[in-house]
């Protein structure tokens, strides 16, 4: 059996004399907004958490030229620049379930590939339209996407032929349009935030505490679906927009 890939972000570095915390990395689904727009994602759908973190993440961008040819021409023809492409982000999910030995690992599976496919609430207004994602992982947290591919292969099964282990290839695309928490130039990850929820909170509390502006609550209840801000779930996640995503003050 492999050793399990565990990498720490930046979040998860030890405090002086303490032991280093683990950020579990998962993948957030959320509903397509309902404008059907490239804007702000709708509200939480599901999560699929990683067994493990990841070893390493591989993030791709390219840019688009054209070149036109003349026949009979000794040379080539000036290149024109097309655009910038999406950026990519390719990482690989290990699961296992030697210790049980039951079907988890074949409903992660499936859990992904239900990533390509009309989400239920969209399938039913005919529009059919897959869940958006959102990878988490401590600071590299923001990387809005739709799953443009999974390759499953599965490694081990029982002696009655249910897979017990299995390696998952997952390509996510970058949505078009400057969306928050990233820099559609260098396709960097980063800039959004995740706050965990705990007893006292309240969206202008979050909201002065990291905007310095509590009236800045809006985009937190937006960013995350919130109907009623007077009540957050204690345990739950909030994402919270980078300030560039805040709109300007009048």
């Amino acid at each position: 059996m492999p050793s399990s890939p565990v990498a720490f972000s930046a979040a998860a570095q030890p405090k002086a004399g303490g032991r280093p915390k683990l950020e579990r990395a998962y993948l957030e689904l959320r509903h397509p907004p309902s404008d059907g727009a490239a804007s702000t994602p709708g509200p939480h759908l599901d999560k699929i958490e990683f067994q493990f973190n990841p070893k390493e993440l591989s993030l791709a961008k390219s840019a688009k030229w054209e070149r036109k040819t003349a026949r009979g021409a000794k040379t080539a023809g000036p290149a024109e620049f097309k655009g910038p492409e999406p950026s990519k982000l390719t990482l690989e999910m290990f699961f296992d379930a030697t210790d049980r030995q039951d079907n988890r690992v074949v409903k992660a599976v499936e859990q992904l590939f239900s990533c390509c496919v009309p989400t239920d609430r969209t399938h039913s207004k005919q529009q059919g339209v897959p869940p958006w994602v959102i990878f988490h992982w401590g600071g590299l947290t923001g990387f809005v996407a739709y799953v443009s591919q999974v390759q499953a292969k599965y490694t081990l099964f029982t002696a009655g032929g249910l897979p017990i282990r299995a390696v998952c290839q997952v390509t996510l695309e970058e949505l078009s349009g400057e969306l928050g928490g990233q820099n559609p130039t260098s396709g960097a990850l980063a800039a959004r935030r995740v706050h965990r929820v705990v007893a006292g909170d309240t969206l202008a509390l979050l909201a002065w505490r990291e905007y310095g502006d509590p009236t800045a609550w809006r985009a937190i209840a937006e960013a995350n679906g919130i109907d009623d801000p007077m009540r957050l779930r204690p345990g739950s996640e909030l994402l919270l927009p980078a300030a560039e995503e805040l709109p300007e003050r009048t």
